[in-house]
């Protein structure tokens, strides 16, 4: 039985993260590794800062191929603008409800601008299989 709301219950809290200043390359390693579909990025003080899809990696390797140009830095690539966040606080329903709206996979969840954790779809159906059990 789902025994609360709160995001904090059910959200992983080691997501899969690079340094914004790591190489492309290094992202996709760990992208690959770590078996995700993307990655949080954060700066040298742990604050987060955006996010990199293997979509965007591919986007970009595609590129430097089309134009014969190499690959830089994570930070050149990853989205960072519009970026919707939750707080360990939220409601997990809130937030399953408004990652259904927009169609999204995953969402960071950051506290005081730093990144404590990650919800995904994986951790929405463990919630509500609780829920239902």
């Amino acid at each position: 039985m789902l025994t609360s709301v709160n995001l904090r219950d059910y959200m992983l809290t080691n997501p899969a993260k690079v340094n914004e200043n790591v190489h492309l390359s290094e992202a996709m390693k760990s992208i690959i590794d770590n078996k995700v579909s993307g990655l949080c990025i954060v700066d040298d003080a742990g604050n987060f800062v955006g996010i990199l899809s293997e979509m965007d990696c591919l986007n970009a390797i595609l590129n430097a191929t089309y134009n014969n140009i190499g690959v830089g830095k994570v930070s050149e690539y990853m989205i960072k603008d519009n970026i919707l966040t939750a707080s360990p606080n939220d409601d997990i329903v809130d937030i399953a409800q408004d990652m259904l709206l927009k169609k999204h996979r995953r969402r960071p969840v950051i506290e005081e601008g730093k990144l404590v954790g990650q919800v995904t779809c994986r951790q929405l159906l463990a919630a509500v299989n609780k829920f239902i059990s």
